[in-house]
């Protein structure tokens, strides 16, 4: 069954600091996904990859550390099986999340869903296609308008260097998404007569999040 849950009580954090990246030198193919690196990271970080060759499918995505012993670490929960294969390169930096969003008072998700390729032949009675490539998922959230708002101001600073930022929405029960993405933030006030004053910001995937249940 199920474990529903509401928007309540909902810690939505941004990366504040991104330490000096290290460098890769392999990672493995399996159900458990261990990366090789100059590894200073303890179990519960979390950290970012970027630039792997070969295995793309970890770029721009956010991971939580396990199991880190001498020059190892694992991606915790990652299965690494259909990946590509590793040829190359790579870095892994840990995030500090240390800017909390407190002013959001809804959010909408979108995207994720494929363009299609048409595969149609003249020999064919029906059209038919095969899907392509995802579209960036998003998420929009409408927020208090406050100017002075740490939170806004930093997301604000992002959007200007059109600079990609690790979110960790922590729910109630525990449960943990990670996501990396380029932040969209004008910080232009909205809404309707007698109601709030409201500012968007959108924050656009680099990459697909990652899942834990703790």
């Amino acid at each position: 069954m199920a474990n529903p849950k509401l928007w309540s009580n909902v810690q939505i954090a941004m990366e504040s600091a991104l330490a000096t990246a290290i460098n890769i030198t392999a990672i493995s193919k399996g159900a458990t996904c261990t990366v090789t690196a100059a590894n200073t990271f303890v179990a519960g970080d979390y950290v970012k990859i970027q630039n792997v060759g070969g295995m793309t499918e970890l770029n721009g995505r956010v991971f939580r550390v396990s199991a880190p012993s001498g020059t190892n670490f694992v991606l915790e929960g990652v299965d690494s099986s259909n990946f590509g294969t590793y040829t190359s390169g790579g870095t892994a930096a840990k995030i500090t999340y240390g800017t909390s969003l407190g002013t959001a008072r809804g959010l909408s998700s979108s995207g994720g869903d494929y363009s299609f390729i048409d595969t149609t032949t003249v020999h064919d009675k029906v059209a038919s296609q095969i899907p392509g490539l995802a579209s960036p998922s998003t998420y929009t959230f409408e927020n208090i308008w406050d100017v002075s708002d740490a939170a806004l101001i930093a997301m604000k600073a992002a959007s200007d260097t059109k600079a990609q930022k690790a979110f960790k929405f922590t729910f109630a029960d525990g449960q943990i998404m990670v996501f990396n993405g380029y932040v969209g933030a004008s910080l232009l006030p909205g809404g309707n007569a007698q109601d709030l004053v409201t500012t968007s910001v959108v924050i656009t995937m680099f990459g697909t999040p990652t899942y834990y249940a703790s």
